[in-house]
């Protein structure tokens, strides 16, 4: 399926980057149905796309980890007239913190919004993308669905459930129209993350990406044929590792371990 073909529903597409894929997409033809929490900055991206094609493009304000305004968002869509054929889930939460200092409301905002929200939107919507001649379901990961990491627990948790649901899924819809994608960034420039995370990455020389190098990169993969991407190195090295020696693993961040408590504890 070519990039002008795809009428694309993306949520987070408020975030850093959610609009530097909507860029990237519009710019190549596709149409954006953009989902996010944010209205100025829906409105806001919506004026920076590509110009000629500024009419093709729609936004929808929802919070969809409410069952209201997601139910609200698929009636929005119907009465539209919209048929996506492609669906990013992008949108997610993030928070530096040790698990035992973290509230319960904190914990369920990160399950809310990472797996639950991502889970009964696709399941919406699945219906109406097995209709279509092609199809593509893109859910947005990251390394940390792969390496649990201290500071990360309930994030890590939220990450590797939303591997799992697409590794399965992936299987399930293997004789369907609808393919199925995995794409897992590694540390981004993006406003999710909070001064002592910026910190952290910066004391532990952790690469971090910026939002149009992720979004080119998530492009590519959905102009591919391939199951999955993983953004890095030495992260995909680590990933590998941590699948078949984990001790190996373990023994590398327990090493960071006191560094980690202190900015993970840290207001």
């Amino acid at each position: 399926m070519k990039l002008e073909q795809m009428q694309i529903i993306m949520t987070g597409a408020s975030g850093g980057i959610g609009s530097e894929t909507a860029r990237q997409l519009s710019q190549r033809g596709a149409r954006i149905l953009a989902v996010g929490r944010n209205k100025d900055a829906l409105e806001q991206l919506l004026r920076s796309l590509h110009p000629h094609a500024h009419n093709r493009h729609l936004s929808f304000c929802a919070d969809l980890s409410d069952d209201r305004q997601r139910q609200q968002l698929l009636l929005e869509l119907e009465q539209q007239g919209c048929k996506p054929n492609v669906l990013i889930n992008l949108a997610g939460a993030n928070q530096l913190a040790l698990f035992d200092a973290q509230s319960e409301a904190e914990i369920r905002r990160l399950i809310d919004t990472n797996l639950t929200a991502t889970l009964l939107l696709t399941h919406a919507l699945l219906p109406s993308l097995k209709l279509q001649p092609q199809a593509r379901i893109i859910n947005v990961g990251s390394t940390f669905g792969s390496i649990g990491y201290p500071g990360y627990v309930s994030y890590c948790t939220t990450k590797f459930a939303l591997r799992g649901f697409t590794e399965a899924l992936q299987r399930e819809l293997s004789d369907s129209s609808i393919q199925v994608q995995y794409f897992a960034p590694r540390a981004t420039h993006t406003g999710l993350n909070s001064t002592a995370a910026d910190t952290l990455n910066t004391l532990l020389k952790n690469t971090v990406d910026s939002p149009s190098q992720v979004a080119s990169a998530l492009v590519k993969l959905l102009c591919s044929d391939a199951s999955s991407h993983f953004i890095g190195w030495p992260e995909k090295l680590f990933i590998k590792m941590n699948s078949l020696f984990p001790r190996v693993v373990s023994r590398s961040i327990n090493k960071q371990l006191a560094i980690i408590k202190q900015h993970a504890g840290a207001p």
